[in-house]
């Protein structure tokens, strides 16, 4: 096939469709032949939302329905002799977000309705359970086969209300319900699969069922989903080469560019490099580098649940972790690592060969701008098109070290938007500035440690390493005095960039910059 005429299989997930209308397809059958031969006949796998969860579960679908002719030229080819077809019941709980407790009744009657328009019901199933575990079995008396379960996002019901604590144990009770009957129909199944982002515990949601394998984080799964630099670099190497010319490069800075954005996701320690599937098939149908995975969607309960912990912008990087800290089930969240992670917004970024420690982080510039840019209202109260704007204006500023235009565009900004209530405090403006440059993808910290003392925030770009030091309602001067009585440059004397002082004091009252001072 050409590759001016290659076919990306936008928001397709279905295995057969794909297969037969000639739809790129990253060959992952490897993985299914692996998952369906070993001694865990049930699996649970997270990943981040459009991350080629619910294309995998098609996968096992047709698999199980002995479908050999989607599969030839693919690596289980060579792998399965029997290609023996068994009957699949597949619940697709995407279709089930934001619902009432008697909807999402509603929603699963449904969705067993139309297996039983094949395989029967008796009068006395009344509940969903009663009627799914009469499904499974007269599948297999009717069939002669055990029968095969896949459920894909089987959270979607209780994303939504993960933060509340008066509709979430109701959700949750139908869910449990509904997945009751698992455990006892253990004879009649052959395979039993769940998709999710989240993580809750089997005992919230899957009751007995004490037997599901979490694949999430084998490093056998590592690369399941998504496509790993390997992939790239063989199977879609005629993609990248057409991607550089319409950007008018070549191919390696090309691959360089989809690296910084859409790579960088890491499910276990060593693990390939991931690239985010959506965006990157995206940006090759487009032509452009553009902000996909987030532009489909912030959820709200991140959001939400960011508010909840109280947690600044700041603290999402750098975390340090062991697995139970940030694998563990969703209700039972002490702090929103789990979320942030299992959700996809950060990342192993390094794990320590001693003591099981990881190292997490956002993986890549367009989850880091999208997350900053929905966490941009909490310090203008406005989300904004001029925001937005000022912002690609400074960057454009501080990339050709125009530092002083930068800060007087952030202050006639600042000064037409409504301000927050918690101005009051050094702290505000410290996580302000945070996500404003890490909008502008530059490598920033704040709180960064001295021999003397700790610098505000330290920004890094190709040219430059700014020692930025904040004052509330005090003077510019002031804050340049400080970097210079602590010799916070001492510190940063080897860093290779030349290394410029700034002073910033902000006004309260205004609640924006009342004046600046730059110390090349």
């Amino acid at each position: 096939m050409s590759t001016s005429r290659r076919k990306y299989p936008i928001g397709i997930q279905t295995f057969s469709k794909i297969r037969e209308e000639g739809y790129l397809y990253i060959d992952k059958t490897e993985y299914v032949y692996r998952m369906t031969h070993t001694n865990s006949l049930y699996m649970f796998l997270s990943r981040p939302r459009r991350f080629g969860k619910s294309l995998l579960t098609s996968t096992l679908h047709a698999y199980f329905e002995g479908r050999k002719d989607l599969f030839a030229g693919l690596a289980i080819e060579k792998l399965e002799t029997e290609w023996t077809e068994y009957p699949v019941l597949h619940f697709d709980m995407s279709t089930a977000k934001n619902m009432s407790k008697e909807s999402l009744e509603s929603e699963l009657s449904l969705k067993l309705s139309r297996y039983e328009a094949v395989y029967g019901r008796k009068e006395d199933e009344k509940g969903i359970n009663q009627r799914l575990d009469g499904l499974i079995r007269r599948a297999y008396r009717q069939t002669g086969k055990e029968v095969v379960v896949l459920i894909d996002e089987y959270d979607a019901p209780l994303l939504d209300v993960v933060h509340e604590e008066e509709n979430l144990p109701a959700l949750r009770n139908v869910m449990r319900n509904f997945y009751s009957p698992l455990k006892a129909c253990d004879p009649y199944l052959r395979y039993v699969f769940l998709t999710g982002i989240t993580k809750f515990s089997q005992l919230s949601i899957f009751s007995e069922l004490n037997n599901i394998k979490n694949i999430s984080m084998l490093p056998e799964y590592g690369a399941v989903c998504g496509i790993t630099q390997e992939e790239m670099e063989t199977q879609m190497a005629p993609d990248i080469a057409l991607f550089a010319g319409k950007l008018g490069t070549s191919a390696e800075k090309a691959l360089e560019a989809l690296k910084e954005n859409y790579d960088g996701y890491h499910f276990t320690w060593p693990s390939a490099d991931v690239y985010n599937p959506f965006s990157l098939l995206n940006a090759f149908s487009d032509g452009m580098l553009e902000s996909y995975w987030f532009g489909s969607g912030t959820p709200t309960y991140l959001i939400e649940m960011l508010r909840k912990f109280d947690v600044q912008p700041s603290e999402i990087e750098g975390i340090e972790a062991v697995a139970e800290d940030f694998d563990a089930p969703t209700e039972r969240m002490e702090n929103i690592t789990p979320l942030l992670y299992q959700s996809g917004y950060i990342t192993i970024k390094e794990g320590y060969p001693y003591g099981g420690i990881y190292r997490l982080g956002i993986p890549n510039k367009e989850v880091r701008t999208g997350l900053m840019s929905s966490l941009l209202p909490n310090y203008v109260q406005r989300k904004s098109q001029q925001g937005r704007v000022t912002i690609v204006k400074m960057s454009v500023a501080v990339s050709e070290g125009r530092m002083d235009d930068a800060l007087r565009l952030l202050q006639t900004f600042l000064s037409t938007v409504p301000y927050c209530n918690h101005t009051n405090y050094e702290g505000h403006y410290q996580q302000l500035l945070y996500v404003i440059f890490s909008m502008m993808s530059y490598e920033v910290d704040v709180e960064v440690r001295t021999p003397r003392g700790r610098v505000d925030v330290v920004m890094r770009t190709a040219t430059r390493l700014y020692l930025i030091e904040l004052k509330l309602d005090k003077s510019a001067d002031q804050a340049v005095e400080q970097i210079n009585l602590k010799n916070y440059a001492e510190r940063f004397a080897l860093c290779g960039l030349p290394v410029v002082k700034v002073g910033i004091n902000f006004d309260s009252e205004k609640g924006t910059i009342e004046d600046w001072k730059i110390v090349d």
